[in-house]
């Protein structure tokens, strides 16, 4: 490769350039005052790679160390600031890449063209230093000029404008020139490379797709919206599209589902769909328009500071939800933003939480930029701030993103949408923002962006009816990941909902307990309520967790007649404890009600299949549940028959998909499912007929795979050995039914594959099931099989979660060690990516846990992947850290010999432990007396120098000794401890036997004896005590007490 960069210096005494690559060992200058094709030198360089190996001491296997190490890597790489400009020619070669560049090279016959062989580079925020010298930082921008040279047979894709494809004389290679005249980042720039098909979108021409061979009819049925995305976002921010071309490369083996950079994205193949295909539809518009919302904020406009991600991501975010409401309906907004909120209220309360999104200096005015203040760009965690890529897991950036566009739509209720439309305006157009009008914002905005945690409100009311009032109670939860709101930065909104209409009501929180009178508007004449239902925040102005008492009835009205989603969906949620026939018939009427929102109405099903199962006495909930079904969907002439398939309405399809899958979880009172629900779903199956359909049935085949496994409960299996000596197990009946069925579909999808092989994942984890609930053996065989290198990315990603859980529900070595291969030397960084949050989420074994997983081995393998062997992925360190500390937490796992000396002496149990016993001489009775004096007078220096992890196996105690330890130890090498507790006494050496000397008639002469004993050696124990002070940096002293045993 070949690298020229153009550089300004702003010091006269600039000497050394400091340079962003990795992977690279040879760099050439070339002297352009020459003009000989041969005027390369090798240039001298220095190279300093502080996150190949984050920690340098191998003996510490500690997070804290390894976090702290990890921190000092980072800092140390921040790019430094300060004419006339001149050039740096570098000319470099990159071979067999471990990181920033995919190499898909499918195993067939053929070329590369005919294998569809493609590479793209891909990486977690400024990884471009991988693939090619550069100063890798958001906020050094400067302009491109890319040349990429290819076989004939290939296409090159990069970030800007082609400028021209030029094929060289023999006719074999040709080289396209890109051009990027806007300035830009190295973070941003991307390059693909392959046989793709080129599609020119017919609406827009400045818009290009690019696809693998044979996917050129998907990717124009994928693709044909992309024109409304463009013209709503240009329409609602009053600015074009900032490139003048856009281009979309769809690849395999990508390494996030969408990967934007300046005027191009890389997108998954398996988004890719068909117009029979109805589920994909959804989630593929999605994903296309919010990448396209990150070109206006993310590539075009980027970040200064790692401070400023949640801005981008913010802003990215709020306007694809403003086009998702466009598209699919102010209902799916407000469900999603739903979603959102309680994802980051979960997190917060549940989970450990995430830092503040801004630093408090930041917004007082203070410059974090490096160019104008003369200073390095802030620290990544100054002020408690932790957004730096490399410090931070995915799962945690995810919920950042969640809460910065809830953020964004926040700022838009307080200030109006059209002050937010000109903030945008401005921002695109790079105008002054003075002419602003000017508000005292500061304390919700400090509060909403410079304070983790989220409020957590529990309300109830009660209705006066004499002073005609609603007098209502609010408490502040204070428990973990809350923040306690006070007046001066929350009013909160309340709605009444009464007989002459809906009231709104604003009111202060002041304290943590809160009290409040509400004027009512309506006045019944009965002796009822004229409230109808109280909501607290229906409009999710703030990010919080809102439990609200109040009658059964209400929650039905509010089910029945608000038309809100959000208010709805908490109806339902609440309707779970009220197991009455009042709220069975109120699910009842919202599955039928063919105008309600297709989701709420889902719910509803899930919910009414917990209310039959809590009912299981007093009412056959499945029948019902299954005449529903029957009345939608069956056939007139014979109603237990579905009849033919028809998915031309997407509501009532999806209703067809959900309601099996929630009748199948239905139990009786033995909580057994009632064999009639089996036979239900077997029929459903038998009897589905797809031929005058125009859409696939996979996703809806998938579904009543789904229903299936959860027919399966818990059971006893049959174990017999027959005459050949081999285990049988003897299955249920209703076993071999479901057994069968998997298998048959399963076999099926080999010859007649569906869309993503959704049925392979669904069966997958259907036969999972059954080995959970003991009906089938836990074998991991077909789990790995399906999980290896060459199946499909979904069937894969559906094994390994069933072999997380078969790992750890069975503490099984060979699964563990084929999840470790599987991260450490798969070729496909998804799939490592994978597993490791897989295993995180579900680790095999708990936090102190005695478990045969536990081991050493793991410790090293993990300490080894995050340490050094992660240096070109940041994604998956982090994921590795999370595991890590999941696993064993923060400190050093107890499996780990100590580096040092040291006793344990857990008093309850009376047993000893010997952290780290003397090393013993070469022979017993080798060494002569003179050199044993002399190597006791040496053993304190020698005890103090780092050695390898002695051999601890000969440190079990006996076990009818009642406080005793053994050692190897030649009685030359014996370090004696005196112990006294309570009136007993103890002597024990490191070579020999200890063991608890007591008194039990307690006589006076035997304690003066120990008194005087005790004053005679006291310069004695000194000395030994002070030989015991060199244990190691973990414990705190040699001889620990475990007081939690006492």
């Amino acid at each position: 490769g070949y690298v020229e960069l153009k550089i300004l210096p702003l010091t006269t005494n600039l000497t050394r350039l400091k340079l962003n690559y990795k992977q690279i060992m040879r760099v050439c200058i070339r002297d352009e005052r020459r003009s000989g094709e041969h005027d390369w030198y090798d240039a001298g360089f220095q190279l300093d790679d502080p996150g190949r190996v984050i920690c340098s001491d191998n003996k510490k296997r500690n997070l804290d160390y390894f976090l702290s190490c990890l921190q000092s890597a980072v800092n140390s790489v921040d790019p430094e600031t300060e004419g006339r400009q001149f050039r740096v020619s570098i000319e470099f070669s990159l071979e067999h890449p471990e990181g920033g560049i995919q190499f898909v090279v499918p195993k067939r016959e053929g070329t590369m063209a005919q294998r569809s062989a493609h590479l793209f580079s891909y990486g977690s925020a400024n990884s471009s230093r991988l693939w090619f010298p550069c100063v890798d930082s958001y906020s050094e921008l400067c302009t491109w000029s890319i040349d990429v040279t290819v076989d004939k047979d290939m296409v090159a894709v990069s970030c800007g404008d082609l400028i021209e494809m030029i094929l060289t004389a023999d006719e074999k290679r040709k080289t396209y020139h890109y051009t990027l005249s806007i300035p830009t980042s190295a973070p941003n720039i991307a390059l693909a490379v392959g046989p793709f098909e080129i599609y020119v979108d017919p609406v827009m021409p400045e818009v290009t797709h690019f696809c693998l061979p044979g996917l050129l009819p998907v990717l124009k049925n994928t693709t044909s919206f992309l024109h409304e995305a463009f013209e709503f976002y240009e329409e609602y921010l009053c600015c074009r599209y900032p490139y003048a071309h856009y281009k979309q490369v769809f690849v395999d083996q990508a390494y996030d589902i969408l990967s934007p950079y300046s005027s191009m994205t890389i997108f998954n193949t398996s988004l890719l769909h068909s117009s029979r295909i109805i589920d994909q539809g959804f989630q593929t518009r999605k994903f296309l328009s919010q990448a396209l919302a990150e070109q206006f904020f993310g590539c075009y406009l980027c970040i200064q500071t790692w401070s400023d991600l949640w801005l981008a991501r913010g802003i990215s975010g709020y306007l694809f939800g403003l086009f998702m409401k466009k598209m699919f309906g102010n209902n799916e907004y407000r469900h999603w933003i739903s979603l959102e909120s309680k994802e980051v209220c979960s997190y917060e309360m549940q989970g450990p939480g995430i830092p503040a999104l801004h630093n408090a200096g930041s917004l007082s005015g203070t410059s974090t930029s490096a160019t104008s203040s003369g200073q390095a760009p802030e620290s990544p965690t100054q002020g408690g701030l932790i957004l730096h890529p490399h410090l931070t897991s995915g799962r945690n950036l995810e919920i950042m993103w969640s809460k910065s566009h809830l953020v964004m739509r926040m700022i838009e209720m307080r200030i109006g949408q059209e002050p937010l439309l000109q903030v945008f305006n401005k921002l695109l157009s790079l105008a002054n923002s003075a002419a602003q009008p000017k508000a005292d914002y500061s304390l919700w905005t400090n509060l909403l962006l410079c304070h983790s945690g989220v409020a957590k409100f529990h309300g109830s009311f009660i209705f006066n009816r004499k002073r005609n009032i609603v007098e209502l109670e609010i408490k502040q939860d204070m428990s973990r990941g809350t923040a306690k709101y006070v007046v001066s930065m929350i009013c909160s909104i309340l709605l009444i909902s009464e007989l002459d209409g809906s009231f709104n009501h604003t009111v202060q929180i002041e304290d943590a307990f809160s009290r409040h009178e509400l004027p009512c508007h309506s006045k019944s004449r009965s002796s009822d309520s004229p409230v109808l239902w109280v909501r607290i925040d229906p409009e999710v102005t703030w990010l919080r967790h809102v439990t609200f008492e109040q009658p059964d009835y209400m929650w039905q009205y509010q089910l029945r007649h608000e038309r809100d989603v959000i208010a709805q969906t908490e109806a339902i949620q609440a309707l779970e404890k009220f197991p009455t026939p009042a709220t069975r018939q109120a699910l009842i009427d919202m599955i039928n009600h063919s105008e309600c929102f297709y989701k709420v109405r889902l719910e509803a099903c899930h919910c009414l299949a917990k209310v039959a199962t809590a009912c299981a006495s007093s009412w056959t909930g499945h029948t019902s549940m299954i005449g529903i079904f029957r009345d939608m969907f069956g056939s007139h002439s014979c109603p237990h028959i579905v009849k033919y398939n028809d998915f031309s309405n997407f509501i009532a399809y999806f209703v067809q998909k959900t309601l099996p899958v929630a009748i199948a979880s239905v139990r009786n009172v033995h909580s057994q499912c009632p064999r009639e629900v089996l036979q239900f779903i077997l029929d459903l199956i038998k009897y589905n007929d797809n031929r005058l359909n125009k859409f696939t049935d996979s996703h809806y085949r998938s579904s009543l795979i789904d229903a299936l496994a959860n027919t399966v409960t818990p059971g006893v299996s049959v174990v017999t050995t027959n005459s050949e000596g081999k285990t049988v197990v003897k299955l249920t009946e209703e076993t071999q039914l479901i057994l069968k069925e998997v298998t048959r579909q399963l076999n099926l999808e080999k010859l007649l594959p569906t869309y993503r092989y959704v049925v392979s994942v669904s069966c997958l984890k259907a036969l999972r099931v059954l080995q959970v609930n003991g009906h089938v053996p836990p074998d991991p065989a077909a789990f790995e099989y399906y999980a290896s290198d060459g199946h499909f990315e979904d069937v894969r990603l559906a094994s390994i979660d069933c072999l997380v859980d078969l790992t750890k529900t069975e503490s099984l070595e060979r699964g563990l060690h084929y999840l470790i291969g599987l991260i450490e030397k798969d070729p496909v960084p998804f799939i490592r990516h994978y597993a490791l949050c897989a295993m995180a989420k579900n680790p095999p074994f708990l936090k102190k846990s005695e478990c045969r997983l536990n081991n050493l081995d793991l410790v090293e393998r993990l300490w080894r992947l995050i340490n050094c062997s992660c240096s070109v992925d940041a994604r998956l360190r982090q994921d590795g850290v999370e595991l890590y500390n999941a696993l064993w937490g923060r400190l050093t796992p107890g499996c780990v010999p100590p580096q040092g000396m040291g006793i344990v002496i857990d008093l309850k149990e009376r047993k000893i432990m010997s952290l780290s016993p003397l090393p013993p001489p070469a022979s017993p009775g080798s060494v002569s007396g003179e050199e044993s004096t002399t190597s006791r007078k040496s053993h304190k220096r020698k005890a103090s120098r780092a050695a390898s992890p002695p051999d601890l196996s000969h440190l079990d105690s006996q076990p009818d000794t009642p406080m005793s330890i053994e050692s190897a130890n030649s009685d030359a090498s014996k370090l004696r401890v005196k112990i006294k507790i309570a009136g007993e006494e103890s002597g024990a050496e490191s070579g020999g036997e200890m063991r608890m000397k007591t008194d039990p008639d307690g006589s006076k002469s035997e304690h003066k004896k120990h008194k005087k004993k005790k004053k005679k050696n006291k310069h004695k124990d000194d000395r030994e005590k002070r030989k015991l002070s060199t244990s190691s940096s973990n414990y705190d002293s040699p001889l620990m007490f475990d007081t939690s045993l006492v």
